[in-house]
Parts: C-alpha cells; structure tokens; sequence
C-alpha cells in the first residue's frame, strides 16, 4: 500500500501501515517492511524515544537492518505468536530477520531486551545494518564506547548496549556493519538496557535461540486460553495478541496506542499522543478480552482502576479521569516538539495530552459496563469494589445532564451530547443489574427514576425529525456515529422503527464501501483544524449494528471489506483514509477490540 506524498519530507518514510509490532508488555516497538526499527521507547511505552524515524527520517533515530543488495521483502509473524519476521528475496539467496522483545521475569525484563536474529535460508546474502539512537526524541545527545563485540550508548537518562555476533564498527556516534551470510548461518543483534540493576550482558547465538523458543513459548501459551472457534478466527487472534501487546504489565494499564503524534491526515496538525491508559479504551478492551476468555488480564485492569477510584478527589472531570499514565499518573502536561518534522511533515509532534482535563461522561458507562461483564463472567464483585461502584453511580446520577466534550475529545466547546447521556444510561442500569443479581445493597430507589428520566431524555430531545434520527447532540441535528451504540449497549431494540431510521440515515450519510466517518466536521466544527478518514471502530459498529438488526448479508460483506484494509500482518491504525490508506497512531487498540466484538457477534447470529 503506498501512501499519500507531501513533498520532498515524504520519500524516507514507509506507509504507516508498512509496519509490524513487537513488544515485552514493557514497551513495543515498530518494524518497517524494509527491516528498520523506526519506533522504539524505552524502558516503557511513554518513555522517551530511542528510535523515532516514523516522527523525523533525519533527527529521530533508526535501527536499519537488511540485505545489502536489491530485495523483494515479505513480512508476517511467527504463527500465534507476537514474533516478527521480516523476509529478504534477492538473486542469490533468502535471508529473514526475525524481531521479538523476550517477554521475562521482573529483573530480565528491566532489560527490555530487544533480539534481532538474521538467518541464511539459501544461497549467500550480505547484510548491513546501523544502529543510530537518538535519546530523548532525538534532543539529548549520548556518547559512544566501542568494546569487543559490543557498543555503548550512553545519555544522560537512559544506557544502551549493543552486542552482535558480527564485528561492529563505529561511524561518529553510530554503529554499522556489513556481513555476509551463507545457507544455515545465523548473525544475532540483541539491544539491552544498561543499569545498576542490570550491567552489560551479550547475547550469543545458543542463547538467542532459547530466548527465541521462550518467546515463542509464551505467547503461544496465552493464546491457547483463546474460546474463539469462529469464521475469523485469525483475524480475532491477531487482534487479541496486539491487545496484549498493549498491555503495560506493571500495573495492568492498556495504552491506547503505542505511538505518539501519527497524523489523522498526511500535512494536517491533528497528532495526538496515545501511549496512555484510556478508561473508555481499556475498558472496552476487558470487554473484548472477557468475550475470548482472558480473565487474567480484566482482573488486572480492575485492580489499576480500583486504586485510583478509591484514591483520587473528585475533580473537573469527576471521580475518574478519562486516561491516566501507564503508571497511574495523573498529570499528563501536553508539549509540543519542534525540532522533529512529524511524520511526512505533519507537524506539530505532541507529548503528553492536554484532554486529561476534559470532562467525558461516557466514561463511567463504559468502565461499570467491563464491571457488569467482570462480575458476570470471571468473579463476584469484591464489598470494596462494590462500594466504588456505588460512589461512581451516585456522582453520575448527580451530573449526567451536564453537557462535555464527549467521546471524539472535541476542543470546541462542551455541548449535551447523546452518547455521553447514553453511556450514563449504561452506567447506571448495569450497577442495577449486578445489585439484582448480586443482591447487593444499592440506592435502587433513586438510581432507576434517574435512569428512566435518561431513557426519555434521549428519546425527546436526541431525536430529530428533520432527520429521522437520532443525532450527535441536543438542540442539533448532525448525525454521528457514535449513536451505533445505542443497540450495542441494550438501550434500543436493535429493529425499533426509530432505531432503523436512523441506522438508514448514517449508512447514507457517513459511510462509503464499510467505511464510517465519525461526523461531519464541517456540520459540527470539532475546534480542530484538518480532515480526518475514517474511523475504523465505527466502521465496525456498523458491522456490529447492521447485526443485531438482522441485515446479516450487509454486516457480512461490510465486515469482508474492512478486513481487506487491515495491513500485511493484520494490523489496524486508527483511521483509513478515501483511498485506503491507513493513519493515526498504529496499531489502535480501540479498533481491534472493536473488530473483536463485531466478530463474535456476527459469528453467533450467523449459526
């Protein structure tokens, strides 16, 4: 897939999607088709960078490796597994590189150990490869200590060391290497963090093959706890295997994203940093997870939350944040990068993201809806969680008429969207359910007046009939589609007259071949300069929402279109572009939950 061009920035950098993930539940990094590591943090996801090409070709720092002579390349991942391969075709041989991030115990993972293995499948292939760090979103300068089979890079913040098993050579404060390789030979990288805690260690090629099989090993283990047997089922285990990749172990975070400022439009300035754990995001995420059966990591996710539910004073956006860090963190400071081009010139690059601050009532719909299903499908509620559960109801039905910025984060003034009402609907009708069920103390003489005055809320006053619809927000008449919700979450009959209306109203107007744009924002300026494309969790709403209205043959063939748009390895960002080009921060958890569910559900209506 080639990607849109904008000038003479645009010709280093491959297509977003030209890239596959790696990860040690630490952090991730990306790996171009063409064998380079263009995006690497470390020791975490939102640390600082090390490798940062996909932001800045020139200043951002790479991590190339490939075939030294012309090349076919061919990519995919070691099946089951979150091992990436990279294919080399030349006239005289095949070569592969095979990337993975050892996922270890406590201490070996404070390496977060990053394994480049290059085989010789036939014939002779020469190599080469350089190694260029670039610290601190390639602002913080480093030295270079060439040792015996080995490299240091030193900052002031952050050590790394390079071992090889092919000599090494220093070119100012970057390393390269030519070799060549003959059928069955096999060279190994390995990229260590350097500490206290963890001194300079090699990496021999016995060892990177028990680190290789362990890998391999792990990921295959937790896969197997998969209960998904359907139609796609590949499709789902890659979407499961990037969730987890996503992951930040530690605390049981779920970043967003494990990237920062990739442009929603090639050039525009709508570049946002989406390596932090987003309530809706991660729990939406536990949904998707519980629906294949891993518990493990809901139970997780539940804890973080629980710590900061129980911690945090009620602030501008309530009890909850809309995101946190991976770590917790409250304060999310947003700053801007200059020295870096952005990707094919799409300035600004963003750190940090200044909609911590925004209220966002959606939320609490969506974090009580993963509790219902938690309680439902893995373990009875705790009395402590029950008890914050409570506190969350109690605050939403005190504030659920307030207007927000709503789910698309919109800096354009806060407005009484309806998926903001719908979520509080959500949230409070399922703490009724598990109270019932559970029969748990709760105050269900005030939480269901309350829930029904949302019900009838939405029917008056989110109806338009101008549109035969129902609409983004009150007092408005701009179709959204994020109303696809509204048979997902069980608040309308999925073939209510009404509800069919509207469902023809935003296939008509927002969405082209499966495709689904969010909103108009010419009809409803969002306070952002720029296009966007499409956005693929809507896309597959609509899958899911054609579904349960029982028009199974569109939601089939919607549903086969968009997987044509997942990449080489089955990867989605966050939006597809008019001509299928993939944009915004990638791989996007939000969209593969998404295709998760539309999957299993589309699987169980067709039999």
């Amino acid at each position: 897939m080639s990607g849109a061009t904008t000038g003479p920035t645009s010709a280093p950098y491959l297509p977003i999607a030209e890239h596959g993930l790696i990860g040690d539940l630490h952090t991730a990094a990306l790996v171009g088709t063409d064998g380079t590591i263009d995006w690497y943090c470390c020791p975490s996801f939102d640390s600082p960078s090390v490798f940062a090409a996909i932001l800045d070709a020139d200043r951002g720092g790479t991590f190339e490796l490939s075939a030294a002579v012309p090349a076919d390349t061919k990519q995919f991942y070691f099946p089951d597994t979150n091992v990436l391969i990279t294919r080399f075709f030349t006239e005289d041989g095949l070569g592969e590189v095979q990337d993975f991030m050892p996922v270890a115990d406590s201490v070996e993972c404070d390496r977060h150990r990053l394994i480049r293995r290059v085989v010789c499948v036939r014939g002779t292939i020469p190599f080469r490869a350089r190694v260029a760090p670039r610290f601190g979103y390639g602002a913080h300068p480093h030295t270079l200590q060439m040792r015996e089979g080995s490299a240091l890079f030193a900052s002031e913040a952050l050590s790394l060391t390079l071992t090889a098993t092919v000599p090494l050579e220093s070119g100012g404060k970057d390393v390269r290497t030519r070799f060549a390789l003959s059928q069955g030979e096999t060279a190994v990288f390995a990229l260590n963090r350097v500490s206290h805690e963890t001194p300079p260690r090699g990496c021999l090629l016995a060892e990177a093959e028990r680190e290789f099989t362990a890998t391999v090993a792990f990921w295959r283990r937790w896969l197997h706890q998969s209960r998904y047997r359907g139609r796609w089922r590949e499709m789902v285990h890659r979407s499961a295997l990037t969730l987890k990749l996503l992951t930040y172990v530690p605390t049981g975070a779920i970043v967003a994203a494990p990237t920062t400022s990739l442009p929603e439009q090639i050039g525009g300035g709508r570049n946002w940093d989406y390596r932090y754990a987003w309530v809706r995001d991660s729990a939406f995420a536990v949904y998707a997870l519980l629906r294949l059966g891993f518990a493990e990591e809901a139970e997780a996710f539940m804890g973080f939350l629980t710590q900061h539910i129980e911690r945090r004073d009620v602030g501008p956006s309530g009890p909850l944040q809309i995101m946190y860090g991976i770590d917790g963190r409250s304060e999310l400071p947003e700053t801007e990068l200059p020295h870096l081009e952005g990707y094919r010139g799409s300035a600004p690059v963003r750190v940090g993201n200044g909609a911590v601050t925004q209220l966002q009532l959606d939320i609490y719909g969506a974090l009580i809806d993963s509790v219902y299903l938690y309680d439902k499908w893995c373990q009875p509620l705790s009395s402590g969680r029950w008890r914050a559960v409570c506190a969350l109801v109690d605050w939403v039905c005190e504030h659920w008429d307030q207007p927000d910025e709503g789910v698309w984060e919109t800096r354009g003034g806060r407005k009484k969207f309806l998926y903001s009402r719908l979520m509080c609907w959500v949230a409070i009708d399922r703490a009724i359910r598990i109270a019932q069920h559970r029969s748990l103390p709760a105050e269900l003489g005030r939480w269901g007046p309350v829930r029904d005055a949302i019900y009838w809320r939405i029917m008056e006053k989110g109806w338009a009939p101008s549109r035969q619809a129902f609409v983004q927000h009150e007092d408005g008449d701009v179709l959204d589609a994020a109303v696809l919700m509204m048979p997902l979450t069980k608040f309308i009959a999925p073939n209510d007259p009404v509800w069919l209306s509207t469902l023809d109203a935003l296939g008509n107007e927002l969405v082209s071949d499966s495709l689904v744009w969010r909103y108009d924002p010419e009809a409803s300026p969002d306070g952002l300069e720029g296009d966007e494309g499409t956005f693929s969790i809507c896309s597959f709403w609509y899958v899911e929402a054609l579904t349960r209205a029982g028009r199974l043959d569109e939601a089939r063939l919607a549903f086969e279109k968009m997987l044509t748009y997942a990449n080489h390895v089955g990867l989605f960002a966050e939006e597809i572009s008019h001509t299928g080009e993939q944009l915004g921060n990638f791989p996007q958890a939000f969209t593969h939950l998404a295709l998760i569910s539309a999957a299993f559900n589309l699987d169980r209506a067709l039999g």
